[in-house]
């Protein structure tokens, strides 16, 4: 929802920008091409770098924990087992628990329950920096095609609207994935989707320049 609402935003403002700058038709949409290539190689980019650097801190947690088990079996078993008694188990079961799950895969048991490392949540960069750049070029293709289609002269009130409009729904979506009210969202996501967009068309108003 972020990346669309990103997309979405960025890519009308800066459509909206160049409109009021007295900008063609055809320039208008380079320039909404443009910004939506290099929104999303920005967002694939940083999402795979800050993704990778939590991979390679997993990695290098594991290397550290498989190091620790090999100098100090007993003592990582003690420690599993004051996991579970932590977590509501009989000090008994607790150490039956950790030898069952050391017997089995040590350094998975760990991995999972001291430091919340599991195959399903471990860090995946190039799944992430694809799933960003994804979702920033599905928000950015809904202003794209409403000035596509749309005659210069009616184009930035048509993006306006229709991306104000689109701001609403994923506020709403949001709100409702997230549990959270969703008028609150929605008014919160419009009112600064608006800003946005009303400074850059005043910016490119003031230019007052074909671009």
């Amino acid at each position: 929802m972020l990346g669309a609402n990103d997309g979405l935003l960025s890519t009308a403002s800066l459509v909206l920008g160049v409109a009021a700058a007295h900008g063609s038709h055809a320039s208008i949409l380079v320039a909404g091409v443009s910004g939506l290539a290099a929104g999303a190689m920005a967002m694939a980019a940083g999402e795979y770098v800050s993704v990778h650097s939590q991979a390679d801190t997993e990695k290098a947690d594991l290397k550290r924990e498989k190091a620790e088990q090999v100098a100090d079996v007993e003592g990582e078993h003690k420690e599993l087992a004051a996991i579970y008694v932590s977590r509501g188990l009989e000090p008994e079961l607790a150490r039956q628990v950790a030898d069952q799950l050391m017997a089995h895969d040590p350094l998975g048991a760990h991995a999972r329950d001291e430091l919340g490392i599991t195959d399903e949540l471990m860090a995946r960069p190039v799944q992430a920096a694809m799933a960003s750049a994804a979702s920033f070029s599905v928000g950015a293709m809904m202003p794209l095609l409403v000035s596509a289609l749309t005659p210069l002269s009616m184009l930035a009130a048509a993006v306006g609207i229709a991306s104000l409009v689109s701001l609403a729904v994923l506020g709403t979506l949001s709100a409702w994935a997230g549990g959270a009210p969703v008028v609150n969202s929605v008014v919160r996501v419009v009112f600064w989707g608006a800003l946005a967009m009303a400074v850059t068309f005043g910016i490119g108003s003031l230019f007052g320049t074909v671009v």
